[in-house]
């Protein structure tokens, strides 16, 4: 009987594969980086074969690790950056472009038409999501004008797929062509609701249906993998989008549960259950899980740069030679000194979704040091995420007891207490820093029965710390207060 779950996370800046046993612990893991690439200011992309072989490299090299065969692997969990769109032909399996990763803003042009046809309340009543580059619907478009490929994706010659759709492609040696729905709900071109491709997204992008994948559901059996690949065949049976594996990892399955995500962005996810929350105020509404074909919703907000900002401490002005560095040059002062880093690098997410903020430091005095700098940088980030919580709680009216946290930058003890503080409420970690995979390998293995129920998946996910609030009420007032004002003065700045 196989003893273990292989979970794939191709994220935005690395391709991960890790291996879990029946308890849910790490048995091995491999990664590789992902090279960026940046032709124009705004626009980031990525080589889609590079995608690919990064991520079977990591998954051969954990295998080997786990020294275990593919028929010891019950079945393969996908979880993927999000919104990072591919369009390949379908003969050959070769990419007509660079993917057009999430945080590209070459599209903004595409959604100031979309506005200007006054499609804002269609898209939001039919996709749960707002008019923005972030998501793939606009990236379709372009890759479709900037090849001249429109005519062969309406003769079906052409597929679009998010990475999760990508990675079936070349698992399956080009036999399957899917897209799980939590992914899905990020296209721009999905019917929330519904659960299907819908028509007037797709005719106000002019996107043939011929391109699009067949929706499956997050857990179940989605393809099978090339038995030549790994040895053997092995099921594909759990696919999520990076955040919503997130949130089943930590055993969010109960409407009000939350949890926060601190990778290159930073994303909260609230649980609403079967009900769609429609929000008026910059959140997006999107599928949590669809499991036996029931669809599951969040609420979420989109932070687009937090752990991107420390690697901009490192990388872009050179003050710390590792992103671990930051805690302990921040710590070496006791605030900020009324310094503030607006880390709208690509613009701001929720709740503002301005496409034209840029990056703002505001409040630098004689004074000023890169420690202030520093830690400024870290509460920014603490403080994106306080301005999504007190929307999404206004909107779902559920109060969060706690907010669950993982991803890299949860190992940064003075970030969790900055977040803790600013809250106002607990902040718990997860055990295990990745969450992510944790989550795809979950609904991989209920799947195919490795694991029976979700009950059981709940006594797996374990706390690894908690941070109580500590900075007084007025202190942190003050903190907030300073920062909105930041926040207005980056707003708008590009055009």
């Amino acid at each position: 009987m196989p003893q273990y779950v292989l979970a794939l996370d191709q994220g935005t800046s690395s391709s991960r594969a890790i291996v879990f046993d029946r308890e849910a612990r790490i048995v091995a893991q491999a990664s590789r980086e992902l090279p960026q690439i940046y032709p124009q200011p705004g626009w980031v992309s990525q080589d889609p074969e590079a995608i690919w072989s990064t991520q079977l490299d990591a998954a051969r090299e954990a295998i080997a690790q786990a020294r275990i065969g593919a028929r010891e692997i019950a079945a393969i969990g996908i979880t993927n950056q999000r919104e990072t769109t591919v369009v390949w032909e379908r003969a050959s399996g070769r990419a007509i472009g660079d993917a057009i990763v999430w945080q590209c803003r070459r599209t903004a042009g595409i959604c100031e038409e979309l506005r200007a046809r006054g499609l804002d309340a269609e898209v939001r009543a039919r996709t749960g999501l707002l008019i923005d580059a972030y998501f793939s619907g606009t990236k379709v478009r372009w890759l479709l004008d900037d090849a001249r490929a429109q005519e062969r994706a309406e003769r079906g010659e052409l597929a679009f797929g998010t990475v999760d759709s990508w990675l079936v492609h070349r698992l399956t040696g080009g036999r399957a062509h899917v897209i799980d729905a939590t992914n899905a709900s990020r296209t721009m071109l999905y019917n929330l609701r519904e659960g299907t491709w819908d028509p007037v997204m797709l005719d106000a992008l002019r996107i043939p249906r011929a391109v699009l994948p067949s929706v499956v559901d997050s857990s179940g059996m989605a393809a099978e993998t090339d038995g030549a690949l790994f040895g053997a065949p092995v099921p594909i049976a759990g696919i999520a989008g990076d955040q919503q594996a997130a949130l089943f990892g930590q055993a969010c399955f109960a409407p009000g549960s939350a949890k926060n995500t601190y990778g290159t962005g930073c994303f909260i996810l609230q649980h609403t259950g079967e009900r769609v929350v429609a929000s008026d105020s910059g959140l997006l509404t999107t599928v949590a899980a669809q499991i036996d074909g029931r669809r599951s919703y969040a609420l979420e907000g989109a932070v687009f740069v937090a752990g991107a900002a420390v690697q901009w401490l490192r990388d872009g002005l050179g003050i710390i030679e590792s992103a671990a560095d930051s805690e302990a040059l921040a710590a070496s002062v006791p605030s900020s000194d009324g310094v503030y880093v607006v880390p709208a690098f690509t613009g701001l997410g929720a709740p503002h979704w301005d496409m034209y903020a840029r990056g703002t430091i505001a409040g630098i005095t004689r004074g000023t040091t890169k420690a202030h700098i520093a830690r400024a940088t870290l509460e920014s980030i603490a403080l994106q995420t306080l301005d999504v919580v007190e929307v999404m709680e206004r909107e779902t009216g559920v109060v969060m007891p706690e907010l669950r946290i993982d991803g890299g930058a949860v190992q940064n003890d003075l970030l969790m207490q900055i977040q803790a503080d600013v809250l106002q409420r607990p902040v718990v970690r997860a055990a295990t820093a990745e969450t992510t995979a944790l989550g795809a390998a979950f609904l991989a293995g209920l799947a195919v029965g490795f694991w029976k129920h979700q009950r059981d998946l709940a006594a797996l996910a374990r706390d690894g710390g908690r941070f109580e609030p500590r900075m007084a009420p007025g202190e942190r007032d003050a903190l907030v207060e300073g920062w909105r004002r930041a926040v207005e003065r980056a707003k708008g700045w590009a055009r």
